[in-house]
């Protein structure tokens, strides 16, 4: 497994809320689905506002989808 492959599969739990002024847990949601894989924003649980985002390579939830199932 490369490098980058090691960092792809990595959450983040904890990131800094520029509202917040300090390092927050941060709560997954999925943004959009596409073919290539899907799109998610972290976002602060103490405020709601939208700290980070991350993109996977997985496209199954889109073959999903696409079959109807």
């Amino acid at each position: 497994m490369s490098e980058n492959q090691q960092y792809d599969s990595l959450e983040a739990s904890e990131l800094f809320c520029p509202r917040c002024k300090r390092s927050q847990a941060v709560r997954r949601h999925l943004l959009l689905v596409l073919p290539n894989g899907n799109r998610y924003e972290y976002r602060c649980t103490a405020c709601g506002t939208s700290v980070g985002g991350k993109k996977d390579n997985d496209p199954t939830e889109f073959q999903t989808i696409l079959r109807g199932t």
